[in-house]
């Protein structure tokens, strides 16, 4: 869904352009006037692992990014009481991975934010049901706020720390599949790294206590059911909230026991990154 920390955070370009594939413009208008949306959405989203610039003829397509929004504002409707089944949840993933790569694209990101788009994905986020179409429904809306955060833009960051996102990645870091908890705590990672995401988190005890709070919660979650992915994102984000001397001091308390001891020492075996970084935190908060 989007690279790793440890991969490049950097936009491939790829030799074949979308706005020279008639198919694709066939399948715009097919979205925009025709009768088989459905099927557009789908083979639309076929085309983005071939075209570097499809974002780019998305978004400059009259209609194309009303159409993917009406797709979007239809299943509103479904969230609560919750009736969203699969056909209808594949649908709109499919709208919404669509909108990934838009977000994703260095040149549609920005006026992709301009537009506010990504708070049309925030009901969808708010949603509690454990039924798997919501859960694929969260996890690809989380996968579009995902690729606007992995190239490290604090233009991004600062759009983000002006919505909700925080509290309802933590909802999700909560209580959601693994999946979807890693792709939230990336989320939190992402705007903890950045000087400003950082500062709005430590400016008051209370939004540093929501955030530590639950990593607390997702480590006493390993505990019980070990995952070196999960465990790392926690660990680089305790490490980040130590370079706040007023978090500094608040974690020599708040630090889980469980980082202190041996109880994750085979998950980080294979990792000497993450296991330098606890090392680090460990030294910061003595």
């Amino acid at each position: 869904m989007f690279p790793s920390d440890d991969q490049q955070n950097t936009y491939q370009p790829k030799t074949i352009k979308a706005l020279t594939d008639e198919k694709v413009y066939t399948w715009i208008v097919e979205l925009v006037y025709g009768p088989n949306k459905e099927q557009a959405l789908l083979e639309l989203g076929k085309k983005r692992e071939l075209y570097d610039d499809l974002a780019l003829v998305l978004w400059n397509s009259f209609g194309v990014m009303t159409s993917l929004l009406e797709e979007i504002v239809a299943v509103y409707p479904l969230l609560s009481p919750p009736n969203l089944n699969t056909p209808a949840s594949n649908r709109v993933c499919n709208a919404l991975a669509l909108l990934q790569c838009v977000a994703s694209h260095p040149d549609t990101r920005t006026p992709f934010l301009n537009a506010q788009i990504p708070l049309f994905l925030y009901p969808f986020l708010n949603t509690n049901s454990k039924q798997r179409p919501f859960e694929y429904l969260r996890l690809t809306s989380l996968g579009v706020i995902g690729a606007l955060v992995k190239n490290d833009t604090s233009e991004v960051i600062q759009f983000l720390l002006t919505t909700e996102i925080i509290p309802l990645c933590l909802k999700i870091m909560e209580s959601s599949s693994e999946l979807s908890k890693t792709v939230a705590i990336f989320i939190v990672q992402k705007i903890l790294m950045d000087d400003a995401g950082l500062a709005y988190t430590c400016q008051t005890f209370d939004r540093f206590e929501a955030v530590s709070n639950v990593l607390r919660l997702m480590i006493d979650q390993l505990v019980a059911n070990p995952t070196a992915r999960l465990l790392k994102h926690v660990i680089r984000c305790y490490s980040r909230l130590a370079d706040n001397p007023e978090a500094r001091i608040a974690l020599r308390e708040r630090l889980p026991e469980a980082l202190k001891t041996d109880v994750f020492a085979s998950l980080l075996r294979d990792d000497p990154a993450t296991k330098t970084c606890l090392s680090q935190l460990l030294m910061m908060i003595q």
